[in-house]
């Protein structure tokens, strides 16, 4: 399924496309590490009893154990591709934007900020504009945005 999918309503879209860039970085940067950890979840192959007892109740554990981490493992895998085309997607659109677009975008809708915290505020101080202006600003780089993701409505 294309990414662009999960983002149907363009503006929305380029909305939650912004919130959703640092847990699609964190995603690609920790992916590998998390495969590493389920892998020594595995265990290995217990040893044999002298009295010829099962371990456990279940003598099917460890298989069930390993079908566990594998399943983890793919589903890991997954979200990892789906973070990579989620940035394939996205970064071109965002490394299009100039500085000051993305300075505005950080700042309303960026993991530091929730919207409306006090950004509005932040953006007028930087620009040495008024907070009427720095929403406008906002909705500019939003709409540029949306363009620049989804192309022309």
């Amino acid at each position: 399924m294309n990414v662009v999918w999960k983002y149907l309503d363009k503006r929305a879209g380029a909305v939650a496309a912004l919130k959703d860039f640092g847990s699609m970085r964190f995603i690609i940067d920790t992916t590998d590490q998390e495969i590493k950890d389920v892998y020594e979840k595995m265990g290995s192959v217990g040893g044999m009893r002298t009295d010829g007892m099962p371990h456990s109740r279940n003598l099917h554990a460890l298989e069930d154990r390993m079908i566990n981490v594998m399943e983890e493992i793919d589903i890991l895998k997954e979200r990892y591709r789906q973070a990579m085309e989620y940035m394939d997607w996205f970064l071109p659109a965002w490394e299009e934007l100039s500085e000051d677009e993305r300075y505005v975008l950080e700042a309303f809708y960026g993991e530091d900020n929730d919207y409306g915290s006090c950004a509005a505020d932040m953006i007028a101080d930087y620009f040495h504009i008024e907070r009427a202006s720095a929403y406008r600003k906002k909705n500019r780089a939003v709409d540029r945005l949306t363009v620049l993701l989804f192309g022309r409505p």
